[in-house]
């Protein structure tokens, strides 16, 4: 283990989120140390971002790549390529644990740890990932080109993965429990793509390969009928986890796993702060 080390202010994740607190946080000349696996979070994944303001359209590479620069502007230190792995409150300061085996403590802490994709939790699924089975369309797209992939969600990142692999695959499938969820324009676009075929009130049962994804075996979820469709690839875009594990011991976690926030609470903390003209944390 090596020396622990003392900062003002600990941020747990470096997307949109962690980074903008990061810079707020040496604006306040607050020693901050950012700690996180990777700068950009989720935001690496988005293959091209229409609703940031001051941009038309941004891929989340470059979006991130200009957070990135402006927070090196600032003194703050970076634990990159490290995941935190325990938090907890001590002799009246918070200390954090990773996997690197590192030890960090710190008067205040923010998490900003962001979520990762949800698995289908199916047979097939684990033993098929990086085998056909994705959950970045961003990243994966190109290796599916003229092959026939299907994508499992409903909602817009599902559709944008659509959008997406609609460009390289032959035919897209796009399978949902109900009824797509999607924003309209993202649907019409999917739709003028001639490429898309819509197969809605489907269970999916299996993803179907031996070294390779060969298929997906589907239910109808009103007729009960069993569907095997064979796919080249398979995409799962049915929303995320948060990465809250590390913080069980202290934070109170709903079911999903989600930090339960009282903002009433934080706000009388807040103003309590404004009050007393305290604008920074020291030592």
């Amino acid at each position: 283990m090596d020396e622990e080390q003392c900062y003002d202010l600990l941020i747990i994740g470096a997307g949109p989120a962690g980074l903008t607190a990061a810079v707020y946080g040496a604006r306040k000349k607050l020693e901050t140390l950012v700690v996180s696996r990777d700068v950009g979070g989720q935001t690496l994944l988005a293959a091209g971002v229409e609703t940031y303001m001051g941009f038309q359209y941004v891929s989340g590479a470059e979006l991130m790549q200009k957070f990135e620069e402006q927070v090196r502007q600032f003194p703050i230190a970076f634990a990159l390529g490290d995941e935190v792995t325990n938090l907890v409150a001590e002799d009246l300061q918070f200390a954090i644990r990773t996997s690197g085996g590192k030890r960090y403590t710190s008067k205040a802490v923010i998490i900003a740890s962001g979520r990762r994709a949800r698995a289908l939790n199916v047979p097939g699924e684990k033993t098929l990932i990086g085998r056909g089975v994705s959950y970045c369309a961003t990243c994966d797209a190109p290796l599916f080109r003229d092959k026939d992939v299907a994508v499992i969600g409903s909602g817009n990142p599902a559709l944008t993965a659509v959008n997406e692999l609609s460009s390289y695959a032959h035919t897209v499938y796009s399978i949902v429990r109900g009824r797509v969820k999607a924003d309209p324009v993202l649907v019409d676009r999917a739709k003028k793509t001639g490429k898309v075929e819509f197969c809605s009130g489907y269970a999916v049962d299996e993803i179907r390969g031996t070294n390779r994804v060969e298929g997906l075996v589907l239910r109808h979820l009103a007729e009960g009928k069993v569907v095997d469709l064979p796919l080249g690839g398979v995409f799962v875009e049915i929303g995320a986890m948060p990465n809250s594990d590390f913080a069980r011991e202290l934070l109170r976690l709903n079911e999903r796993k989600e930090i339960e926030v009282d903002h009433h609470r934080l706000y009388a903390i807040f103003n309590y702060y404004q009050s007393c003209g305290l604008t920074s944390v020291r030592r």
